[in-house]
């Protein structure tokens, strides 16, 4: 039986389409988790491929459903490809399962461990990133690699790009030999909470709003079987600059932090929201207001999305907060940039609530020390960025320290925008960043969502799984006997 919240009723299509997908998904899955892991690694390398070969067909689906520039979205679609390959290579090397061997002693019995997929999972595709966070995004390509299948809910603002990536990924799996409903979709605007609370979804993957977010985490913790649920939600992804940092680079810093607003039309879950600087950072300022203002209008994504930034903008107008520019979003919904200062006691309310677009807040500090007691306020973060001068690391230290505590990834210059797949990636963070701090959605790592740890006590080798085997036909990094053996 399927139970949601009344606000998310779904309609009789929904549940028949959300009953149709997670039915194959389920026996689908059966099939996937018993294929060996380099089959897996086979069928990732093939969706690779199939997207990098219809690129000319999903490119222009997507730029005109997104009004996203055919530069960005080509590069999107090469880190959608190169996610594949990445979990193709992290199913490869094996490390991930954690294989573990306590051989008999001293009348203590044999225990054998590693990692096994989850279930079927649910994705939900994002708006913002129509092909990296999509059908075929982060999410998708870690569960399939852990041995999930997958059911996503297709984002409704790129229906025709969702259809094509889809085929892509269905004419892959074809070709090595996987039934296609190892990957399958549902569209229908209210499937959402139905796909949450099927009892064969063992759990969730979610990029969007915090509102969103949470209403499906709450669904998936009412359930009679409550399941995990990874929902990346909202941040403001502070920058605190250091005085010395302020004086000597107010071009680069300043025009690095605008360049960071304006890109993607600031529809990026981390673009720096709220700039602390010194109180005398006038010139940094400067920088950055010339910049944005400057700058002209671009289109957001979706009506809806101009209209949520609009009232952001406007409930700012409420609070003591002083306009430096004079954005916007017209009635074409395309946005030109807001920068706005308000106090280090002002920064608080709806100035620390996500702004989906090009809009940024200024605080201004008198020292350092006052800056702590400001970002603990701010909550969990999946970035804090610091822009500090050498002379300044012991300054700063005990703000890393803060930041380490809040925020998924810190980072010692740059800008937080622009995330590297990669083994070493934490896009994740504290709540309302994400509902789960110890995972990531970005990165090798993203594939432990969608695993759990089981032990064999005392199985004779062919029971085991082949990976926990004395002479596995794979062979993989273990722990055997408390020693690590790569």
């Amino acid at each position: 039986m399927i139970e949601t919240h009344d606000a998310f009723a779904p309609s009789t299509a929904a549940l028949v389409e959300v009953e149709r997908a997670c039915a194959a998904s389920a026996v689908s899955w059966a099939t996937l988790r018993s294929l060996p892991r380099l089959r897996r690694a086979e069928l990732l390398r093939a969706i690779a491929a199939a997207i990098r070969e219809d690129g000319d067909t999903i490119l222009p689906l997507a730029a005109e459903e997104t009004r996203l520039p055919l530069r960005r979205l080509s590069a999107e679609l090469e880190r959608t490809a190169a996610q594949a390959e990445l979990f193709a290579a992290v199913v490869s090397e094996g490390s991930y399962l954690e294989a573990a061997i306590d051989h008999r002693r001293d009348g203590l019995p044999e225990l054998r461990r590693m990692q096994v997929p989850l279930g079927p999972v649910a994705v939900f595709a994002a708006g913002n990133f129509p092909l990296a966070f999509s059908v075929m995004g982060g999410d998708t390509a870690s569960a399939l690699a852990a041995g999930c299948s997958v059911v996503i809910k297709t984002h409704p603002d790129h229906p025709r790009t969702s259809r094509a990536v889809l085929a892509s990924v269905h004419r892959a799996l074809r070709s090595t030999g996987i039934p296609s409903s190892v990957v399958a979709a549902v569209s229908d605007p209210s499937a959402g909470a139905a796909l949450v609370a099927d009892p064969r979804i063992a759990a969730g993957g979610f990029t969007g709003s915090l509102a969103g977010g949470r209403s499906l985490f709450d669904i998936a913790a009412r359930r009679r079987h409550p399941i995990p649920f990874f929902a990346e939600m909202s941040s403001i992804n502070p920058v605190i600059v250091a005085p010395k940092a302020a004086r000597n680079d107010p071009e680069g810093i300043g025009g690095l932090l605008a360049d960071a607003i304006l890109g993607s039309a600031g529809q990026l879950c981390t673009k720096p929201g709220v700039l602390l600087v010194p109180e005398d950072a006038h010139e940094l300022v400067d920088v950055m207001r010339r910049r944005l203002e400057i700058a002209d209008a671009q289109p957001m994504l979706s009506p809806g999305i101009a209209s949520r930034f609009a009232d952001r903008l406007a409930s700012w107008q409420s609070e003591r907060v002083r306009p430096l520019t004079s954005g916007m979003v017209d009635s074409n919904w395309a946005a030109t940039a807001t920068l706005a200062e308000t106090t280090l006691s002002d920064l608080d309310g709806p100035v620390l609530e996500e702004a989906f677009g090009p809009a940024a807040v200024i605080a201004r500090y008198a020292d350092l020390k006052s800056v702590p007691p400001v970002l603990e306020r701010m909550g969990g973060q999946l970035t804090t960025t610091f822009h500090l001068d050498r002379e300044e690391i012991e300054e700063v230290r005990p703000l890393l320290a803060v930041a380490e505590v809040m925020s998924g990834r810190v980072l010692v210059g740059g800008v937080p925008t622009g995330v590297r797949v990669g083994w070493a990636m934490t896009h994740g963070g504290p709540y309302p960043a994400t509902t789960a701090p110890s995972s990531t959605s970005v990165g090798a790592a993203a594939i432990g969502r969608w695993l759990r740890p089981v032990t064999w006590q005392d199985a004779p080798q062919e029971l085991l799984p082949d990976e926990l085997r004395d002479a596995p036909r794979h062979p993989l990094p273990r722990r055997v006997d408390g020693r690590l053996i790569a």
